[in-house]
C-alpha cells in the first residue's frame, strides 16, 4: 500500500518503521526533519501534511493532542487539502472523543473514511509492535487498514463508530489512574503500619487484588524508580479529556478528579516528567511518610 505517516516522535517513529519494514511505500512528515533510519528504510520525506495526503492512500497521524490533530488535518497545507475521494485517514493520537466525531464528519464530507485508533502500550509497545489498538469507524475501512494495524500492534479491536476508539482510550486511562492510586494507598498504608511493602506487594500478587499495575507500578513505588515510563503530564492530558467529556455528558467522575488533583500536586513538586506511578509521592506527602521507611515503635533498652 501507499501509506502516509504524520508525526514521527517517540511513538510514531517506530510505528512508521514497522510499516516500512513490511514493504509498504511510506511517505512521512514531521515538524522536525525525518529520522535518518526511516529514510534508510525507503521512506520518502514530504514537505507538508498535504503532500503526504496527495501521495498516500491511507494517512496516519500520531501527534500529541487534539489541537495538533486539528492542525495536521485542517490547518494550512493540512491533510484535508491533499485528499481525494476514497482515501482513509487514521488518527492514532489520544485526543478528545467529541472533537474526533467532528473531525470524522469533515473528512467524510470530502468523500473519505476516518478511523480513530488510539493505542496503549507506550514506547515499549511501539518498538515491539505489541500495541493495543482501539478503533472507532466503519467496518469496511477497518478491514482495509487492519493489515497495517497488525504490523504495529497485537490486540486490535473495532469498538464501534467514530469516537468510540477515543472513548475507549479515555476509559483505559481512568482505570489505570485509579488503580495506580489504589496501589499507592495500599502500599503506603502497609509501610506506615510497619510492614515490608515489597513483601506486602508479593503477597497481594497472589490474590484478588492482583493486577498488572500492582506488578509493575507497585514495584516502581517500592524501588523508587520514577523515570518514565509514561509521563505524568501525558496522563494529566488524558484525565482532562475524561473530566471535560464527563462535564459535557453530565456525568460525575469523582475519583478521576481526585487522581487528577494528585497528579497536579506531583507537577507542582516538579514531577510532570515522572512516571505516572509517581502519583504515590503526592500521597506520601499527605502522610508525611515514604514507602519503605520503617516507623515501627521499638521498646527502649532497659
Amino acid at each position: 500500500m501507499n501509506v502516509g505517516f504524520i508525526g514521527l516522535g517517540i511513538m510514531g517513529r517506530p510505528m512508521a518503521g514497522h510499516l516500512a519494514d513490511a514493504g509498504h511505500t511510506l511517505f512521512v512528515y514531521d515538524i522536525n526533519p525525518a529520522p535518518e533510519d526511516l529514510l534508510a528504510k525507503g521512506a520518502t520525506a514530504c514537505g507538508s501534511s498535504r503532500e503526504v495526503a496527495q501521495k498516500a492512500d491511507i494517512v496516519f497521524t500520531m501527534v500529541p493532542d487534539t489541537p495538533h490533530v486539528q492542525a495536521a488535518l485542517f490547518g494550512p497545507n493540512g491533510v484535508a487539502e491533499g485528499l481525494s475521494a476514497g482515501k482513509i485517514v487514521v488518527d492514532m493520537s489520544s485526543i478528545s472523543p467529541i472533537e474526533t466525531k467532528a473531525f470524522a464528519q469533515r473528512i467524510n464530507e470530502l468523500g473519505c473514511d476516518y478511523l480513530d485508533a488510539p493505542v496503549s502500550g507506550g514506547e515499549v509497545g511501539a518498538k515491539a509492535a505489541s500495541l493495543t489498538i482501539m478503533v472507532g469507524g466503519p467496518d469496511k475501512a477497518f478491514e482495509t487498514v487492519k493489515p497495517l494495524f497488525e504490523k504495529m500492534g497485537k490486540n486490535i479491536t473495532l469498538v464501534g463508530g467514530n469516537g468510540d476508539g477515543q472513548t475507549t482510550k479515555v476509559a483505559n486511562q481512568i482505570v489505570v489512574a485509579l488503580t495506580i492510586e489504589a496501589v499507592g494507598e495500599a502500599l503506603l498504608f502497609a509501610s506506615k503500619a510497619g510492614a515490608d511493602p515489597a513483601k506486602v506487594r508479593q503477597a497481594l500478587m497472589g490474590g484478588f487484588a492482583s493486577s498488572r499495575i500492582l506488578e509493575v507500578h507497585g514495584e516502581r513505588m517500592v524501588k523508587r524508580t520514577f523515570d518514565p515510563g509514561f509521563r505524568i503530564e501525558l496522563h494529566q492530558k488524558d484525565l482532562n479529556l475524561a473530566l471535560s467529556g464527563a462535564r459535557a455528558l453530565g456525568v460525575s467522575l469523582p475519583n478521576t478528579a481526585t487522581c487528577q488533583e494528585l497528579f497536579n500536586a506531583c507537577a507542582a513538586q516538579g514531577g510532570k516528567a515522572w512516571d505516572h506511578s509517581g502519583m504515590v509521592r503526592a500521597l506520601e506527602l499527605l502522610a508525611n511518610h515514604e514507602i519503605g521507611q520503617n516507623h515501627r515503635v521499638t521498646e527502649p533498652a532497659e
